[in-house]
């Protein structure tokens, strides 16, 4: 079991320390990310916490998942891997195919 929790549903007033706090109840937070936009820096409404343990992590989700904060209701569970690959799963091809064509080709 990987150590960190996907947490959604969050307000968009929530802050990392809030979170650091809720988490602690339940063992020990190694570190706390709230996403943000990059061209805005608002918080997007999920974020990432990391506990130092797999029960922390355990007692955390059971405490939290369904809990409200700030009038929402939290979505916690197990964080996925992170998968770096962009294609979307799909296998990389080397052709263009569809419609292409230059600049010449439309006038």
């Amino acid at each position: 079991m990987a150590n960190k929790l996907y947490v959604g549903n969050l307000s968009y007033s929530t802050d990392e320390q809030e979170l650091q706090n809720l988490f602690s109840q339940y063992g020990e937070v190694t570190s706390v990310n709230i996403i943000t936009d990059k061209m805005t820096g608002r918080a997007r409404g999920f974020g990432f916490v990391e506990m130092a343990t797999a029960e922390g992590v355990k007692a955390a989700i059971e405490g939290t998942n369904g809990m409200e904060l700030r009038g929402r209701q939290l979505r916690v569970n197990e964080a996925l891997e992170q998968n770096r690959d962009r294609s979307g799963g799909r296998p990389r091809s080397g052709g263009g195919g569809g419609y292409g064509g230059g600049y010449r080709d439309r006038y």
